[in-house]
This record gives structure tokens, sequence and C-alpha cells, in this order.
């Protein structure tokens, strides 16, 4: 999906990184949740450290000051343990790191399914509804 697809689902607004005057950037615009998908690195380092010089890192920090759901979904591999002790920092204060590593006990056959796994979980912790995933029925596997 391309930003120029997702920019045609409704309710979704696109906004370049360096525009601070967009309006995830103000406490005063009411979201439910943000979601910084993928997160680098960087941005984790930035967030941890209060720095917001650019949209992503203002919009997570406007979340946490107004205590909104702040997902961040980090995307490297391995971490540097200075970005474990920045998500563990963060985690103390309520966001929720949720790398994207997909699981593989559901038997993926395609990239769609393995992306499909992680936005399920996404999903999940913003109490949407979805079928990205079958749920466990508690029955042994065999």
């Amino acid at each position: 999906m391309t930003a120029k697809d997702l920019s045609k689902i409704r309710g979704v607004t696109l906004h370049e990184n360096h525009n601070l005057a967009a309006k995830p950037a103000s406490g005063s615009a009411k979201y439910d949740a943000y979601i910084i998908c993928p997160t680098s690195g960087t941005t984790i380092g930035k967030i941890a450290a209060g720095i917001s010089d650019n949209l992503a890192t203002r919009s997570a920090l406007v979340a946490l000051k107004e205590r909104r759901k702040l997902i961040l979904v980090p995307r490297e591999t391995p971490f540097a343990t200075a970005h474990l002790e920045a998500m563990t920092k963060m985690s103390t204060w309520g966001v929720i790191i949720l790398p994207a590593s997909p699981g593989f006990y559901h038997k993926p056959n395609t990239i769609e399914e393995l992306i499909d796994f992680v936005v399920a979980r996404i999903l999940d912790q913003l109490d949407i509804d979805h079928k990205l995933s079958k749920r466990w029925s508690g029955e042994e596997v065999k």
C-alpha cells in the first residue's frame, strides 16, 4: 500500500513529518491513540529523551503529556542497548512497545500474512475488531 492509497481511506490524513503545525502536534486535537509504525531507533531515542523536532516525535510527546495511548512499533533488529533502555523507560510511562515481529505459530504462507499478524496486534491494542488472524481457542495443539 502506498501513501497515495492510504490517503484514500476514509478518516486517514497524511502529514509531512516536518510539518509541526499539523493537527497531531497539538494537545487540543483529540485522538484516542497515537501509533508510530514503523518506529526507527532514532525516533525511539528522541521520544525517550523528550526531543520533539519533527511531527512523529512531537505527536508522541503530545500523547504522553495528554495521557493518551501511544503505540510504538520498532522496526530495528537486533535492538541496541540504548534502544532497549529507551523502550524500557517509555514502557514504565505506559507506552506500548509492539515490535514488528510476526509470530510463526499460525504457519503463514505469504508476506501479507506476516504483516497482517503485526497489524492484528496493533488493532487488538486499540480494541478494534478484525478478521486478520484467528483467536486462540484454548484447544491443545497436536
